[in-house]
């Protein structure tokens, strides 16, 4: 096939007639369009952003949503949920002047970009054709835009955090909503919690990827899951459940197992618990004897229940993934608690 006989758009032929007179040979353009695509598909977002600052042409493409939604999942998919769009949508409508390039300091999508890759949009030669409308054009309200948002630490973005209070044992198996920041320099992230009650918001620096997840459902911290699988509880399975201390505070997620009644064996042979109304859940990272260790629930009409004391369990949730459960048993205490 002849390169040189590859159809291009007008744009791009004009882009290639410049670097051609410059480099004095065949233009990258030049290359079939499927051959460009498989090209752009391979690179990196560093690789995409240098590539995007070539010419309009290539500009186009690379800022393209569809290259972009992979690496989106890759790297963020594990702690992005429906909140954290939600937000971005409300941060970019509240911040109309992020698609603005004036002269002087550069603001919006162009300040998150030259943050992330100074080098791609700094040099002269960054678009030989047409400069200026290569930067006051650039996507706002796209994924590459939300990528270089989450990537520059510029975007707090809802989600939740195992073990809350790190280092207090008592919250190990734990999972509480939170608001995040991430910290390219050290691949970790600053954490602000929501107030619990009557204290204040804390902070957390340098959590690791590990303890982080996105919502398992779209709801706020302060309402109470409907529990959709008490029907299908069984001694043996894994489950999470919403408590929280009172009223005030908001709910976390705690890991623990569906165990037998009082008056079972626990051999499978003649257990009957599942035809029970009452569900045991057991909480093995405390002793027997300790109030925390167990809880019983009506499985037909189970809402919230709990006091002041003991705090109030609201819904459950069966996981049914290996790898949610390999997760959770990964931050087992070393020691069993009080």
């Amino acid at each position: 096939m002849t390169i040189k006989n590859m159809s291009l758009s007008s744009s791009a032929r004009t882009e290639k007639s410049s670097l051609d007179g410059e480099a004095g040979g065949m233009s990258f353009l030049d290359l079939p369009e499927l051959a460009l695509e498989c090209i752009l598909e391979r690179l990196p977002p560093a690789g995409l952003c240098s590539m995007a600052g070539v010419c309009t042409s290539l500009r186009e493409r690379c800022v393209s949503d569809h290259l972009w939604e992979k690496h989106m999942k890759q790297k963020w998919g594990r702690v992005i949920g429906p909140a954290a769009y939600r937000e971005w949508q409300w941060h970019l409508a509240s911040r109309k002047d992020l698609g603005s390039c004036k002269q002087g300091k550069p603001k919006g999508f162009m300040r998150l970009l030259s943050m992330f890759w100074p080098s791609s949009w700094s040099s002269p030669k960054a678009d030989p054709i047409n400069n200026s409308k290569q930067r006051s054009s650039l996507p706002v309200n796209s994924i590459m835009s939300w990528y270089l948002a989450l990537e520059t630490g510029k975007f707090w973005f809802p989600a939740q955090v195992f073990n809350r209070e790190n280092g207090h044992v008592g919250f190990m198996l734990s999972c509480y909503d939170a608001n995040l920041s991430y910290d390219p320099g050290t691949d970790t992230f600053q954490v602000r919690y929501p107030p619990h009650g009557r204290r204040a918001i804390a902070t957390e620096s340098g959590v690791p990827w590990e303890r982080l997840r996105a919502p398992p459902f779209d709801t706020s911290p302060h309402d109470l899951h409907i529990s959709d699988c008490l029907n299908d509880l069984r001694p043996g399975d894994h489950i999470e459940i919403q408590w929280r201390r009172n009223k005030e505070f908001p709910y976390g997620w705690w890991y623990g197992v569906v165990g037998h009644l009082e008056s079972c064996d626990g051999n499978e042979n003649y257990c009957r618990c599942h035809n029970s109304d009452t569900v045991v859940l057991e909480f093995h990272q405390y002793t027997p004897d300790s109030r925390w260790r167990s809880t019983a629930v009506n499985r037909k009409e189970h809402r919230e229940e709990g006091d002041e004391a003991d705090g109030f369990y609201g819904g459950i949730r069966k996981l049914y993934n290996n790898e949610e459960i390999s997760r959770w048993k990964r931050l087992w205490p070393t020691e069993v608690l009080e």
